[in-house]
């Protein structure tokens, strides 16, 4: 590996990655083992030698951000299981992980070894901030194919773009999907630009659910301008950490995975 080269990716991967949107505020209180970068440490005198550190690592790696001219706000840091590693929530892009130092960064998965299954370190923290994110959307903002069974056993987020291959294939197992009793929402995320403006005229049609058959199949949409929440969802994507389509959450925020059938959906549910 050469570092030279693997930071320089980082850098420009982090630079690239934020110019994309707006920064979406979080207004959900940090847990107790979390600090964010805009609120003050409060808590146990126990934990306050913690809290310090916590302190002292924002402010580093604001510093090393600033000098290296990245715009990363940083949301909150959180202590992870791995001794002296930290898991860092950045606004408008997918987490990294920090030594306790401030002098390293760390993109991509840290594996925790020793059982049977392979754990993932961040992915109970991601899910943590991925279920308030989702708590954020109002159902009347989003394509819903409710549960044919009555009352839903499960509702599953869809992150979909209707110009994705993967997302036509998803689509067409909605209505086995919406037989096993899972409700399924789709939120808008364009994978480019130049799929934002089908993107919003689907979600400003009288009628989403017919815009996306018709876009789906390749046949245009009428063009039409509202207030619509396809640039707010994309934001929203980029926080959760979404680089591609379909993305496929549940309601605890855990990500499922990205194309699946049915039956693989049930069965990622019931785990």
């Amino acid at each position: 590996m050469v570092f030279t080269q693997s930071r320089l990716v980082l850098a420009c991967t982090l630079a690239s990655t934020l110019i994309l949107g707006a920064c979406s505020k979080e207004n959900a209180a940090p847990k107790q083992d979390t600090l964010t970068a805009s609120t003050p440490a409060t808590g146990e005198a126990s934990t306050l030698n913690e809290r310090n550190a916590q302190q002292r690592l924002i402010s580093t790696l604001e510093k090393h951000f600033k000098t290296a001219k990245i715009n990363a706000k940083i949301i909150a840091v959180q202590k992870t299981d791995v001794p002296n590693l930290f898991w860092v929530n950045l606004d408008g892009m997918g987490s990294v992980y920090a030594t306790s130092d401030g002098q390293y960064i760390i993109q991509g998965d840290v594996i925790r070894l020793g059982d049977k299954q392979l754990h993932n370190v961040g992915d109970a923290l991601q899910a943590i901030e991925n279920k308030k994110h989702l708590a954020t959307l109002k159902t009347e903002d989003l394509i819903v194919y409710p549960a044919k069974s009555g009352k839903a056993k499960h509702v599953i987020y869809v992150f979909t773009d209707s110009s994705c291959p993967y997302c036509h294939r998803l689509h067409e197992h909605i209505p086995e999907i919406t037989a096993k009793g899972i409700e399924v929402r789709y939120i808008a995320w364009p994978r480019g630009e130049q799929f934002m403006p089908t993107m919003q005229a689907i979600w400003c049609s009288d009628d989403r659910k017919a815009a996306f058959e018709q876009a789906i199949q390749d046949q245009p949409v009428a063009s039409a301008e509202c207030k619509n929440p396809v640039r707010d969802q994309y934001q929203l994507g980029l926080n959760m950490g979404v680089n591609g389509t379909p993305a496929i959450y549940n309601v605890e925020g855990e990500y499922l995975g990205g194309y699946m059938t049915a039956d693989e959906i049930v069965q990622r549910l019931n785990k």
